[in-house]
């Protein structure tokens, strides 16, 4: 080879390994990123991490773990993840598959004969792989009050039991909705698979082979865990603790769906091992079930500002993980939001590189703005509104959107008695949701559940309408009552107070008829 060849060669070496590998941000563009967000949305702690080419260049914690309590949030704090759980969950289910133990095709049935959907054809057809994909009929959110507020008594056998009496709101594989109880049913059916409880099967398939040491899943000492953020919510402007932990964390119904905790550098791990995986790794789960876990299952709706910021042709939902192009680029992500916990994992495979951060505050908007943000740095740097530009234009409202109309003011509400709601006392019962009791409390009336202990409240009266404030912080959703007579019995049917609440607080799909007095 000719010597000028080989010096035009060299010279052009440089620009071609930056054409295929694109410089990712700086620690210091992403640090000043991350305190814009936390001075905007006043974030009680956070940890962050980022991966670039496959190795971890940034890792920090900020804040607290509980709001003035002078105890840092490090890489090595444990948080809830939420919904990032559910990866984890179908992760360990295409270990079985890897094993032989079950297939993505088989039938719900063959591992649960207990199980049943609404519609005896669907229960039928009903396979593995469509437990992770939001598709199934449900409602969104549908059956989430036996998950949530935790603790709970429900267990997952009761789980099972519920989905029956939950009706469709669309088709069988006709659309989307994203739905939990599914992946507490994937867990039952890989622990049946299995031949371990999910707990084990978590600790045994997953966290011990990947070395995610921090990781924890079912009951565990809070003492012994070390370093726990704890949750945060707002009263008026003050930062509060909410839905703090006991000294005995227990073993909650909803893990496969949202219930595992991992530390920062856990979730590095978990993250890296999708975007470079060692020879370890990759015999831990090879390219076959690599790739069933990332391809398309579900479309999903294109929000209007994810086609504004991110240029978004393309969004589906996977095994436990969303795929959407973003300026061009492949990623694939989940979040995940838990009663003042918040998450976020985002990949970009092409790069082997990506982010991780986890939140312990009232950070819904906070992670939206610092996902985008952090996202730019890869992929748009030059195109990026800056923290402040997502910030307020998530704030204001779109052009053509009406105006939202203004919730009622609680504080105008007037106590019932039991007098005045005799006709209606009594227990009532949903089919899945189980008993209440709606009984005299001295001069008022309380309604309690029989298995959500946190689920009580007073029902008051507002506009003219029944309306039950509840009395524990953990209940997110205060709802309005609608007492009739049909076909000759006494029925029960709730709605959230603001119809844009949380998806989760499902009382539209509750059905309750009463039972018998309060005696």
């Amino acid at each position: 080879m000719k010597p000028a060849l080989v010096l035009l060669l060299v010279l052009l070496l440089p620009a071609v390994a930056s054409a295929a590998t694109p410089a990712g941000p700086d620690p210091q563009a992403i640090d000043a990123t991350v305190r814009q967000v936390i001075a905007r949305y006043r974030l009680p702690g956070i940890a962050v991490g980022v991966i670039e080419d496959g190795r971890v260049v940034f890792a920090r914690g900020y804040g607290e773990t509980v709001h003035g309590s002078g105890d840092p949030v490090t890489d090595k704090t444990l948080f809830k993840i939420a919904s990032n759980s559910k990866a984890m969950t179908a992760a360990v289910l295409a270990r079985l598959v890897q094993q032989g133990k079950l297939q993505w095709d088989d039938p719900v049935v063959k591992h649960l004969p207990a199980f049943a959907m609404h519609d005896p054809w669907v229960t039928a057809h009903m396979t593995v792989s469509d437990l992770l994909v939001h598709n199934s009929g449900l409602p969104e959110g549908g059956g989430d009050l036996m998950l949530w507020p935790e603790p709970n008594l429900f267990d997952r056998d009761d789980i099972v039991r519920g989905l029956r009496h939950i009706k469709p709101a669309y088709g069988f594989r006709a659309g989307y909705a994203y739905d939990n109880l599914l992946y507490v049913v994937a867990g039952q059916v890989a622990a049946a698979a299995g031949g371990a409880s999910y707990e084990e099967l978590m600790r045994r398939e997953l966290f011990t082979p990947l070395g995610l040491q921090g990781c924890r899943v079912g009951e565990f000492v809070l003492k012994d865990a070390g370093s726990v953020a704890q949750p945060h919510g707002r009263d008026g402007d003050a930062i509060v603790r909410t839905r703090g932990d006991a000294d005995i964390v227990p073993a909650i119904a909803s893990a496969p769906a949202g219930g595992i905790r991992c530390t920062l550098d856990d979730m590095l791990v978990w993250a890296n091992s999708w975007l470079a995986p060692t020879d370890a790794q990759k015999a831990w789960l090879g390219d076959a079930q690599r790739a069933e876990m990332w391809k398309a299952r579900t479309p999903m709706p294109i929000s209007r500002l994810k086609r504004q910021w991110d240029d978004t042709h393309y969004y589906a939902y996977a095994y436990g993980f969303r795929l959407a192009d973003v300026d061009g680029e492949w990623t694939v992500s989940h979040t995940g939001t838990l009663g003042g916990m918040y998450s976020m994992m985002m990949l970009l495979p092409d790069r082997r590189a990506g982010f991780v951060f986890m939140i312990n505050g009232d950070g819904g908007s906070a992670r939206t703005v610092l996902g985008t943000a952090l996202l730019k740095l890869f992929t748009a740097p030059e195109r990026s509104l800056g923290v402040d530009g997502y910030a307020d234009a998530l704030a204001t409202p779109p052009p053509a959107a009406a105006p939202k109309a203004a919730l009622p003011d609680i504080a105008r509400r007037q106590p019932v008695s039991a007098s005045e709601l005799r006709e209606w006392l009594g227990v009532w019962r949903d089919p899945w949701f189980g008993e209440v009791r709606i009984c005299a409390v001295g001069e008022a009336v309380e309604w309690r559940a029989a298995k959500s202990p946190k689920m009580h409240g007073r029902i008051s009266r507002l506009d003219g309408r029944h309306l039950l404030v509840w009395d524990d912080e953990a209940v997110d959703e205060n709802a309005w009552l609608a007492f009739s007579r049909e076909g000759g019995k006494a029925r029960l049917h709730m709605a959230k107070l603001n119809p844009d609440g949380d998806f989760s607080s499902d009382y539209e799909d509750l059905a309750f008829v009463r039972e018998r007095g309060c005696e």
